[in-house]
């Protein structure tokens, strides 16, 4: 099997080869007992048998000078070793593969966190579980199967050896159809599915990758009568990847054809030139030759494996080049202080971004915590320095601001830093570390209540009912029937929308940060809900003095803060 000489992957496998020698080694003698025990097994019940029936057949006299205890119990010993060192191969080679994915998808799910937002954010939900999952699962043939090889050589062997008392000519049969077999299957393996492994791997990621999204627009699908279509396209996808493994299983077909002509023939060419022996020697040697080519039997199937195998380890290549960072000094974190281009905002100061929808307010937040950059592509995000506006003069705000709001115009290209640093000269962990956010689009995972605001850390219990009740939720959790244990289903779907973002909003409010970036807290809440959500914020960022970057079309949340930055909508090109 092909072996990567480079790269992320391969000096992580070869870390966790390390790690696991003991195991794998282990695996690998067993493999070689299995190897050589089946080969003698057969061949020593083969002789034993026919030169049994021989003495029969001979009279009493020969049946009585035969040894039948020693034969025999060479035979049994055999058989227990076989069965024996098969299951110690099994355990002691599956619990050092499994071992090392353990290490392995840790450190995957870690490089693609620390990857640039640009690729971290542009794999799907489907493609990010593939890799995790999928591509994961076809590398770890190159840890389970680094036994085979050591197992077939011993059958190899023994063959041989066994071959070899009919004379010499009958090991070259076996030595030439070894030769054969592995080269045949390999020549035969790379023309029929060279090509069907990584694709069987495209198309299954691709499959799932459907599957991930159409579920997520299951009611919109409904509403518009378009499941059919998302089914038919489903339908075809699982096609696809059913026609691909047809042909999987045909070129197997194949492979185990070309490989039991050889034996076949090797078989009678042993036999044809053990002729002048004694029988129960060309026995031995016809049924040997047979198993120490029955121990090549997996060498498509490793074959295949390896095309996919190295396909995967490609894709797994271009997450792996990244390497985890420690987060940065604790003293840019201690009451930091906000740039936005011109404005300083210091700690606990409020602040709203206004502006039509698609402008990029939502941009400048995830610039902030480090999700997107400067020069990403968005919809609404301008990269003209032009598009910087005037300064306002103080005065009345019409949404009821009061004396004293500035009004700043700006655009989304604007700089932004924290402690005089700019975001993008600092390491993503930095500045994440000073700000609790709660998105648009919260996503919530498939388990509790108590689980989702897990995500902001360890908590006494008395902190989340209070964020619970900072975010106008606490009645409504205490009602459920578990509580804080209740299962909201996955992405919260047992919950409403306006009680979704209001956990999320909790979420937010239990990370201790200096910061706290909200992302319409309060859209699809009725007034009164809003009105006691914006209340019990407001209390709570008076008592805590954290400061607020809000983003909001809403007048009420909007009245939380005394700046405003306007952001100018993307220009027109041409």
């Amino acid at each position: 099997m092909k072996r990567l000489a480079g790269g992320p992957l391969a000096d992580l496998i070869r870390q966790q080869r390390r790690r696991h020698a003991d195991g794998l080694r282990l695996a690998a003698l067993s493999a070689a007992i299995v190897g050589a025990g089946s080969v003698l097994l057969l061949g020593l019940s083969g002789w034993f048998l026919t030169g049994a029936a021989i003495a029969g057949v001979a009279g009493l006299a020969a049946a009585q000078a035969f040894n039948v205890l020693l034969p025999s119990a060479g035979i049994r010993l055999l058989a227990i070793l076989r069965t024996a060192f098969r299951y110690l191969e099994r355990l002691s080679g599956h619990a050092a593969a499994l071992k090392a994915l353990a290490a392995i998808r840790p450190t995957l799910y870690a490089s693609l966190a620390a990857a640039p937002p640009a690729q971290a954010l542009a794999l799907s939900r489907g493609e990010a579980s593939a890799r995790l999952v999928q591509d994961v699962d076809a590398v770890e043939t190159r840890l389970i199967r680094l036994s085979a090889p050591w197992g077939a050589g011993a059958a190899v062997a023994a063959g041989l050896a066994m071959a070899a008392p009919t004379g010499w000519a009958s090991a070259v049969v076996v030595a030439l159809a070894v030769a054969a077999t592995v080269l045949g299957v390999r020549v035969l393996t790379r023309r029929l599915t060279a090509r069907t492994g990584p694709a069987i791997q495209q198309a299954a990621g691709d499959l799932k990758d459907a599957l991930a999204a159409y579920a997520a627009a299951a009611p919109e699908l409904r509403v518009y009568g378009v499941q059919d279509r998302a089914a038919a396209e489903i339908a075809a996808k699982g096609a696809r990847l059913d026609a691909l493994k047809r042909q999987a299983v045909a070129a197997g077909g194949w492979v185990m054809g070309l490989q039991g002509a050889i034996l076949g023939l090797a078989v009678a060419g042993v036999l044809a030139l053990a002729h002048e022996a004694a029988t129960p020697l060309a026995a031995m040697a016809g049924l040997a030759t047979a198993m120490a080519l029955e121990g090549l039997a997996g060498l498509g199937k490793a074959f295949e494996q390896a095309s996919g195998a190295d396909a995967a380890a490609e894709r797994l290549d271009a997450v792996l080049g990244h390497e985890p960072t420690a987060a940065g000094a604790q003293a840019l974190l201690d009451c930091p202080s906000l740039n936005v281009g011109d404005l300083i905002l210091e700690p606990g100061a409020r602040l709203v971004l206004t502006g039509p929808s698609g402008c990029g307010k939502t941009t400048v937040l995830e610039r902030l915590l480090g999700l997107r950059s400067l020069n990403s592509t968005h919809p609404g995000e301008s990269r003209d320095p032009s598009g910087i506006g005037p300064v306002d003069a103080e005065r009345n705000h019409p949404l009821g601001l009061g004396p004293g709001f500035r009004r700043e115009e700006r655009s989304v290209g604007v700089a932004l830093a924290l402690n005089g640093h700019a975001m993008e000269a600092l390491d993503p962990t930095t500045p994440r570390a000073a700000f609790a956010h709660a998105p648009q689009d919260a996503a919530m995972i498939a388990g509790t209540v108590r689980a989702n605001l897990a995500l902001a850390g360890p908590h006494a219990e008395e902190a989340v009912w209070d964020a619970l009740a900072d975010a106008a939720l606490e009645a409504r959790v205490r009602a459920l029937p578990q509580g804080l244990d209740t299962w909201i289903g996955e992405n919260g779907e047992r919950l409403s929308g306006g009680e979704r973002r209001r956990l999320s909003l909790a979420r937010a409010l239990l990370r201790d940060a200096p910061w706290l970036l909200l992302d319409e807290p309060t859209e699809g809440l009725d007034a009164a809900t809003e009105a006691l959500v914006v209340a019990r914020l407001d209390a709570r960022l008076k008592r805590t003095g954290q400061g607020l970057v809000l983003v909001s079309h809403r007048p009420a949340p909007r009245a939380l803060c005394d700046r405003e930055l306007p952001i100018a909508p993307p220009r027109a090109i041409g």
